[in-house]
């Protein structure tokens, strides 16, 4: 297809003429039509009163769905030098509504850059998109900076960021997910989408900001009662608990849970509560685990 929409050339053109081939050191995949991304923008919600904040642009495919659609401003963060040029061409056809920022997404903190309110939107190198979610998602205070996420990832860690509680993707990115916002798979994409084609299908997943978390509980013990839990996903509950209690069967009885019940089939609720328990100190034992999902 062509650019004919923005004035700009085709986003093959402008691979071809900059020599954009995609590295896979670096989890590229790149999005060609416009068609597509401005579709993605879409199902981010109203744009035009909002900073955007999108990481890993590439040629700008993207980036140019979410300016079409009317974004206030976007800052991309873009640490491939290569790409530069291109999105420079972008900024040039939409005068101050583009910030480029050459740097590491995984380094760098652009909040300074931002105005509220911030939505991020991003088609996310594979090799970083669950460490930056987790990131956005365990901020030192809570309400974060952004009111959204609408983000690309590969289908199997969209469907474990949505799962429910029974399923075989329930585990601790789905109850951090789930704990703090309100995530839905709104669209997907087959590999033959990309450039060049992944070995596997993507989705994009909508996150509102939940301004409380659903259940009170400290998110430090949270973390380790999943990471306990799901860490020996197989076992009852009575004895992947163990590491954190000795007293893990009365814990999990005060919870009203049973403790011959699996990690899966505890909801967030259930989590939430078994936190709250163990932090009151009644149940004894040390709140370190190991951070692993097994």
């Amino acid at each position: 297809m062509t650019g004919a929409s923005d004035g700009l050339p085709s986003l093959a053109e402008v691979i071809g003429t900059h020599g954009l081939s995609a590295r896979k050191s670096l989890g590229q995949n790149f999005l060609l039509d416009l068609n597509i991304t401005r579709k993605i923008a879409r199902r981010a919600g109203d744009l035009s009163r909002c900073d955007v904040l999108e990481i890993g642009p590439g040629p700008g495919g993207l980036t140019r769905g979410l300016l079409m659609e009317g974004a206030r401003r976007v800052t991309a963060v873009e640490r491939d030098s290569r790409c530069i040029p291109a999105l420079e061409e972008i900024a040039a056809a939409y005068p101050g509504r583009l910030q480029i920022v050459a740097d590491d997404a995984m380094t760098f903190d652009p909040r300074r850059l931002l105005t509220d309110p911030v939505r991020v939107v991003a088609n996310l190198p594979y090799n970083i998109g669950t460490e930056l979610l987790i990131r956005w998602l365990s901020p030192p205070a809570w309400p974060p900076y952004w009111s959204s996420l609408t983000l690309m990832f590969q289908k199997e860690v969209a469907e474990r960021i949505t799962a429910t509680p029974g399923s075989k993707s329930w585990g601790r990115l789905a109850i951090l997910c789930q704990w703090r916002s309100a995530p839905k798979i709104v669209m997907e994409l087959p590999a033959r989408a990309f450039t060049p084609p992944p070995k596997v299908n993507s989705a994009v997943v909508h996150f509102e900001t939940l301004h409380t978390p659903r259940f009170p509980a400290s998110a430090t013990v949270l973390s380790r009662v999943t990471a306990a839990a799901f860490g020996q996903r197989r076992k009852m509950l009575r004895s992947s608990l163990k590491s954190l209690t000795p007293a893990a069967e009365d814990l999990l009885v005060a919870a009203g849970i049973a403790p011959t019940e699996r990690a899966e089939q505890i909801s967030l609720e259930g989590f939430c509560t078994l936190s709250r328990l163990l932090e009151s100190g009644q149940y004894g034992g040390e709140l370190s685990t190991p951070d692993r999902e097994s």
